[in-house]
């Protein structure tokens, strides 16, 4: 059950809300609140609609909040009465000065960390949550530290949450990483960590190194994950002008016990809030310390990506006699993945924006991510938000799936195909609908890494 530690989490988000959830559903004698000076998404995790949508986070949230979980905007309460400090704030790309476009902004943090100095009056074990570059622990230290008679002890504890399955990769993860120093009292607050999280996690799948190691490993999985997804996007361009089969092409490829099958479904592209930033935060270390060859490496993962978005959205103008001027759009999804309301880096948004671009009439469909997509798009007016995707698809000129909804492969595609305009198109993103069944209803069929089914 383990024993009673009072727990807080700066950061209310994707990171934060489902993790101190989880830790008191696992540590009941343990109370854990979670901060965040944003007042509205602070009462939204208060209320019956929480602001992040994860399978299986509402179930567990009902059973813990108000007994041993909190959510409150009393930041400096928070770091005066916990112990362990988790920090789970965002730390984007800048957009500004040294480092644009690569380095992390670390603004928010540093601001934390100063915020914390100046509060605590008593011992702290400050956790790193966040996705940070290497050495940010011992920047921390020297800013926690300076003019402060309490000892703060830095730790590294980053996540591994798959954004659809955050609740089960919580639950069942594939390892637990608790990076600290190598000193008594980093040693300490390493199994403090280590305490908490055994309450069900197997002592196996807890992994311990020091603070710098587990920063990077962050960073490098992400990137390992990316560079899957990008290499096998490589090769679907191969596939649809040599007549292979991306999917039989990957089958064989992951039959490979050395290589393995996840991660190999060629797609539009990846998006989300992680691999792109991370590559990103690689690539600035790597000029940083001169090592220009391995940033051009991580770049060019991030430059495969982008090829793989644009070349999907040319060849829908492409097939559709050069100009989709006036034409309306269906586009199926638009959270970078299923399961998640998750809209930011999706690749349906340089998609959307292309088409916009291009005079296209656009509707989008999504089960959860519409209204998240309406904002980042700017709320244009030829685009237009249709809960049901049989309304979305009337009186269209193609159909893009972008998203891997489970829905979208079980819809009735003869439906689909009688109320929309001749000759109907169907860009198939996610390789996830009978190509060969919907060409026999009527449609002109193009699928990721595949030869076109042209009538």
């Amino acid at each position: 059950m383990g024993s009673q530690k009072k727990i807080v989490c700066i950061g209310a988000g994707y990171v934060g809300g489902p993790t101190m959830a989880v830790i008191a559903y696992k540590n009941p004698t343990s109370v854990v609140t979670v901060v965040d000076i944003n007042q509205e998404r602070i009462d939204a995790w208060n209320s019956d609609t929480l602001p992040v949508y994860e399978p299986g986070l509402d179930d567990i949230i009902k059973k813990v909040r108000g007994k041993n979980l909190f959510f409150s905007t009393d930041v400096d309460k928070a770091i005066e009465e916990n112990d362990i400090i988790f920090i789970a704030v965002n730390t984007p790309t800048k957009d500004y000065g040294v480092g644009k476009n690569m380095a992390a902004d670390l603004q928010h943090w540093e601001a934390i960390a100063r915020q914390i100095r100046n509060v605590a009056k008593s011992d702290k074990i400050i956790v790193e949550k966040s996705t940070l570059p290497v050495k940010t622990a011992e920047t921390m230290e020297i800013i926690l530290n300076t003019g402060s008679d309490v000892n703060f002890e830095v730790t590294s504890n980053p996540e591994f949450l798959a954004e659809g399955t955050a609740i089960r990769d919580l639950i069942e993860p594939d390892r637990v990483l608790i990076g600290s120093r190598e000193t008594d009292s980093g040693q300490k607050a390493r199994n403090e960590l280590i305490e908490i999280y055994s309450a069900w996690v197997p002592k196996e799948k807890i992994i311990t190194t020091n603070t710098f190691s587990s920063e990077l490993s962050k960073l490098v999985s992400n990137a390992f994950l990316a560079q899957r997804v990008s290499s096998i996007n490589a090769i679907s361009a191969i596939c649809e002008v040599t007549g292979a089969d991306v999917q039989e092409v990957s089958q064989a490829v992951g039959a490979d016990s050395r290589i393995g099958s996840k991660f190999l479904n060629a797609s539009v592209g990846f998006g989300g809030s992680c691999f792109r930033k991370d590559l990103l935060n690689l690539v600035y270390i790597c000029h940083m310390h001169h090592l220009h060859e391995a940033a051009t490496y991580f770049e060019n993962i991030i430059n495969m990506n982008h090829y793989q978005m644009q070349r999907f959205v040319d060849n829908v103008i492409r097939s559709m006699f050069n100009t989709v001027a006036g034409r309306k759009i269906c586009m199926f999804g638009c959270a970078f993945k299923a399961n998640t309301d998750d809209v930011r880096d999706s690749p349906a948004i340089p998609i959307a924006q292309t088409l916009i671009a291009e005079k296209a009439r656009l509707v989008i469909s999504d089960p959860k991510a519409m209204d998240n997509m309406n904002e980042v798009l700017g709320k244009p007016q030829n685009v237009s938000f249709i809960d049901d995707p049989y309304e979305a698809a009337k009186d269209s000129h193609a159909i893009l799936i972008i998203t891997e909804w489970p829905e979208f492969s079980s819809l009735d595609y003869q439906k689909l195909f009688d109320v929309m305009v001749k000759p109907a198109y169907l860009f198939d993103g996610r390789n996830m609908i009978n190509r060969k069944a919907c060409y026999e209803i009527g449609f002109n069929v193009n699928s990721i890494g595949k030869e076109a089914l042209i009538h």
